[in-house]
């Protein structure tokens, strides 16, 4: 039986402009009022997409977020924190070297702001991003000692395809690099992934991944994808993305969500 409903935002539950629609809210509203958990899992710290949050009535006491592309699971109202699992300073070294060899940006991310490196080219994550987040500018040996939940490289979108291809097996095997949006490549944790946070969710309610449907779209979603006893692909996702899941269901501009949502019995 389906009792978590966790949906992935960019080309997945937000359209093109970045909105959720009529008819998306309106189904998951429903839902959430029916006590099936809706859980937004994203790349993005909870603050940056809280107007979601709050849009979708997300905000009682047992309803969380998937922040971080699963690094961090956290309390939607009090912001307590149920799970987080980063990266060291030390461990993302190699990165840091790969990009300045190549003459990639990079900008870092903690568990509350954002560290673009300032000895690596500008990136346009900040642009792109467009959160009321900080932004402090750092050469990499000046970062603060500490966790990092993970690093974004983003930039045109075929730079980032040489920046995948030129990956070496050091990086492969050090760090989970995913594409989330044509123009963001990341790089988390080696065994970090959105199915990752949302295990200790589960657990937490005492369900398993047979209660879990999951809506995606993108490389960071498949973890998710797999796990789920419904893994629902929109239609604008890549072919290796479709294949991974159980079903297809429209884009993200065509309330894809809500048309796979409203046909299933819950």
């Amino acid at each position: 039986m389906i009792k978590m409903v966790a949906l992935d935002l960019d080309g997945t539950l937000l359209t093109s402009d970045k909105k959720i629609s009529p008819r998306n809210e309106k189904i998951l509203k429903q839902l959430h009022q029916q006590g099936i958990k809706v859980v937004l899992c994203t790349g993005r710290p909870i603050n940056a997409i809280w107007k979601y949050i709050e849009q979708l009535g997300l905000t009682n006491e047992d309803d969380y977020t998937i922040t971080f592309n699963g690094a961090l699971v956290i309390q939607n109202v009090g912001h307590q924190k149920l799970f987080q699992q980063g990266i060291r300073k030390e461990d993302l070294s190699l990165l840091h070297e790969y990009c300045n060899e190549h003459h990639y940006p990079l900008d870092v991310l903690d568990f509350e702001q954002v560290w673009p490196l300032a000895d690596l080219p500008d990136s346009y994550y900040e642009k792109m991003l467009n959160a009321g987040l900080t932004f402090t500018h750092r050469d990499f040996k000046d970062l603060p000692e500490g966790d990092y939940s993970k690093a974004v490289m983003s930039y045109d979108a075929d730079v980032l395809d040489d920046a995948v291809a030129n990956l070496t097996p050091a990086m492969n095997a050090k760090y989970h690099a995913v594409r989330s949006q044509p123009k963001i490549l990341e790089f988390l944790d080696k065994d970090m992934d959105k199915h990752v946070g949302l295990s200790a969710l589960l657990k937490h309610y005492n369900m398993t991944f047979d209660n879990l449907m999951s809506f995606g779209d993108a490389e960071n979603d498949l973890g998710m994808l797999k796990a789920a006893k419904v893994g629902v692909v929109m239609d604008n996702g890549k072919p290796e993305i479709k294949a991974a899941g159980t079903d297809v269901t429209g884009n993200n501009d065509d309330d894809g969500v809500a048309q796979f949502l409203e046909k299933f019995a819950f």
